[in-house]
């Protein structure tokens, strides 16, 4: 056969796959092609561990329209009797692990089930006892009436424990960063560069002076249905604002500046250990996307490049996640 013969099987071959893909796609899930991007960010409001600038190719994947959902979540555990981080009571040995030498050990009410609840009166985060997925403010809250709300007060563990019971995973941060930028070139938001306080409101974040004046002028005070807002252009929901979403990677400040000089990344998986300076003796998952506690002045984490970082085991009031899925095996590079 002709290289041209060749070239036309392969052309064949594909337009067949990506037919397929179009025709039969996982519920609730879009087919991204890949390609290659810029990863990071240059704007002057970019942290440290958003540079340098670097590109990155990423293959197709599948990934979640939307943010994993109340009634998902819900679905999963009903079906494996999964308990979650904030469930169970933190043990105290592992505690100890993570605070530096020669500390106390915690008060006994922190030994007991809880989580991360950031209050609205007193403007402050604090351990809530009971706050889990379904009381996500603490025991006298309910996800009753807020089934396609993404489901928050997940660790990292759980949200891997999520995505494998689905046949699924959890993205990369390269595909994370990918997705939400929508095909856009350079730009400050998934949107664009215009503010997101301009116009008609564009994602559930802080509106007004953080932490003591939320104006609410987006419709939510805290999260929102996953379809409240408008899609990116690649047709999902929520990839700023809402809920910080967990991403596969392990934090490390200066995985950026590993990556400088080489050409293009490819499938990057991210570091094989974590590093932050901040707190070195705690190991951290990256999430991604911002929440409806980021304002313009706090964080504008609601960037595409943006980040935060947090313990595997961690539970917090605005923090969930989305899944992808394999389209074939890939090759990468760190």
């Amino acid at each position: 056969m002709s290289l041209t013969g060749c070239l036309l099987v392969v052309m064949a071959a594909q337009a067949l796959a990506a037919d397929t893909r179009a025709t039969n796609p996982p519920e609730g899930m879009i087919w991204l092609t890949g390609g290659v991007f810029n990863m990071g960010s240059h704007l002057p409001i970019a942290r440290p561990d958003e540079k340098p600038v670097h590109a990155v190719k990423v293959d197709g994947f599948w990934i979640d329209a939307t943010e994993v959902t109340n009634a998902a979540f819900q679905r999963f555990v009903e079906a494996t009797g999964y308990i979650t981080t904030a469930e169970k009571a933190p043990v105290l040995a592992e505690i100890m692990q993570q605070l530096p030498a020669g500390s106390p050990e915690p008060a006994a009410e922190l030994l007991k089930p809880g989580a991360l609840v950031f209050s609205m009166e007193k403007h402050r985060w604090a351990w809530v006892l009971g706050a889990n997925w379904r009381h996500p403010t603490g025991p006298n809250s309910s996800i009753e009436g807020k089934a396609q709300y993404p489901v928050v007060q997940v660790s990292w563990d759980d949200a891997k424990a999520y995505a494998h019971w689905a046949g699924k995973r959890l993205p990369t941060e390269a595909e994370w960063e990918y997705a939400a930028r929508g095909g856009l070139v350079d730009k400050t938001y998934s949107w664009g560069d215009e503010s997101p306080y301009e116009g008609k409101p564009k994602a559930n974040i802080w509106q007004g002076s953080f932490p003591l004046n939320n104006t609410g002028e987006d419709g939510y005070l805290e999260t929102s249905p996953v379809q409240a807002f408008a899609p990116n252009a690649y047709g999902l929901y929520d990839m700023a604002g809402n809920v910080w979403e967990w991403v596969e990677d392990w934090y490390r400040v200066d995985t950026y500046a590993q990556r400088a000089g080489k050409e293009v990344v490819l499938n990057p998986q991210g570091p094989t250990t974590s590093l932050d300076p901040e707190e070195p003796n705690i190991p951290k998952r990256i999430q991604r996307g911002g929440s409806y506690l980021c304002d313009q002045h706090m964080c504008a984490s609601y960037r595409p490049s943006a980040k935060m970082k947090s313990s595997p085991d961690t539970g917090l009031s605005n923090v969930g996640f989305r899944c992808v899925k394999d389209a074939a095996a890939s090759t990468s590079t760190q």
